[in-house]
């Protein structure tokens, strides 16, 4: 009895150190630091500026964090996210390192200004960065160079935009210690340098091949965050790729201006739909739904509000058409209208922000044949006279079988139908139907013709 009871207390015993064991491995791996690496690759729009944002903000609200690597690869982007993305960098109490990744990458346009932002930058061999001169649009996209075609005397506009961007980044430079001059140089020439010729000049900080190379670089250097020196302690961390969640993979779905665009011109067109010819409401729930969407993803766009009204003129004027035909006046106005919205629709120079023509022309023949054919069919079938049911028996003419002055029968349609009437009746004599009660008819004595 006692040697069942000695064994039970040993498993006890045995099980407890286990669980004890497993709390501690738990602790002492939630108590081990961890370093983010954030990726933005491809043009930076509104989806990238989320992502980074929303991870800077999150590594800053954790107490395990002892860096966050960025890793660049791309050709430029919106100056309105790139400012979003700068602002979380300069702000951030938690070390970002920015690291040129991977072998072939760029730091082009708005790519430099964020490495210029970073707390240690760094690139990997066969990278390049610079060529951050900025572009003659409303929304300010630093990118690509000026126009050749453009004059050689910028415009009053050009200069402000210019004189800001290079304000931006030798103030950056300023604030990091870094090369200021060919910062300027990358923005009013738009310079170009390689990574060996990066580090030479003293644009960045070290040339490394990945971002776990970087971490070990950099391990017990120190850096300034804000006004203090903090001394990197990377020998033991955990790194962790963070990809995009599915919000940000919609958002940068939807702010593709092709995807926008065509959401657009599905919501419209759907509303439309429903309005000619109502019914279970599909038509006019998908448009509703497509159309919201498109103008969540066109308020993250820099939007020309001028392309925008000559978009909805020239779909009116295809409407126009379809409702009063004006011998194609409309029709051609409305197709001009529609091309040149469409093309001013988005207001940059950044070719991968810009809707394709090749879709433009697509959509508006697709508009012209929609809104003059279909949605002016609709509209003819809705003016006609109904040639069935109740509302076409009523006004209807019939044909007395026999005389009668209450109750009889007359002839409607090749059909014998039972009938009332207020007055009497004679044999072959031509009825106005006024009322259908179940299945008889109430008829009065023709009216003459005026």
């Amino acid at each position: 009895m006692f040697h069942w009871i000695y064994r039970i207390v040993l498993l006890l015993l045995f099980l407890l150190s286990a669980q004890l064991m497993a709390v501690q491995t738990i602790q002492l791996s939630a108590d081990k630091m961890r370093v983010p690496v954030l990726a933005i690759k491809g043009a930076i729009g509104p989806a990238v500026g989320d992502y980074i944002s929303q991870e800077i903000t999150l590594a800053n609200n954790q107490q395990q964090v002892a860096a966050i690597v960025l890793t660049i690869d791309t050709p430029g982007g919106l100056s309105s996210s790139l400012r979003v993305i700068n602002q979380h960098i300069l702000s951030s109490k938690v070390p970002i390192l920015c690291l040129v990744y991977p072998q072939g990458a760029r730091a082009a346009s708005a790519g430099t200004y964020i490495l210029y932002a970073c707390h240690i930058a760094a690139m990997s061999s066969a990278t390049t960065l610079g060529a951050a001169t900025p572009v003659m649009i409303g929304g300010g996209l630093p990118g690509s160079q000026k126009s050749p075609e453009k004059s050689a005397e910028p415009t009053a506009m050009e200069k402000k935009i210019l004189n800001d961007s290079v304000a931006y980044i030798r103030s950056l430079a300023q604030l990091r210690g870094r090369n200021a001059e060919w910062a300027e140089l990358a923005v009013t020439e738009a310079a170009t340098m390689s990574a060996q010729e990066a580090l030479a000049a003293k644009v960045i900080n070290l040339i490394v091949q990945t971002p776990e190379q970087l971490l070990l670089a950099l391990d017990g250097t120190s850096i300034t965050i804000g006004q203090h020196q903090r001394k990197l302690n990377l020998t033991d961390v955990a790194v962790e790729y963070r990809t995009p969640d599915w919000r940000n993979q919609f958002i940068a779905t939807i702010t593709d201006p092709n995807i926008a665009y065509i959401l657009m011109m599905l919501g419209i067109y759907g509303l439309l739909l429903e309005f000619y010819s109502p019914g279970i409401g599909i038509a006019g729930v998908t448009g509703a739904i497509s159309l919201l969407v498109a103008l969540y993803a066109f308020q993250l766009l820099p939007l020309n509000y001028a392309g925008l009204a000559l978009l909805i003129l020239g779909i009116s004027l295809l409407v126009l058409e379809s409702l009063i035909p004006s011998f194609g006046l409309f029709g051609f106005g409305g197709m001009v209208a529609f091309i040149i919205g469409s093309i001013f629709l988005i207001d940059t120079q950044q070719e991968y922000f810009q809707i394709s023509r090749k879709l433009i022309m697509f959509i508006a023949m697709s508009s012209a044949l929609f809104t003059v054919f279909i949605l002016g069919y609709l509209w003819r079938v809705r003016q006609n006279k109904v040639v069935s049911g109740a509302e076409a028996i009523i006004g209807a003419h019939a044909a007395v079988l026999e005389d009668f002055s209450a109750q009889g029968y007359v002839l409607f349609n090749g059909e014998r139908w039972a009938a009332t009437s207020q007055q009497p009746l004679t044999k072959g004599q031509i009825v106005t139907i006024d009322a259908l009660k179940g299945l008889t008819l109430c008829v009065s004595e023709k009216t003459a013709n005026p």
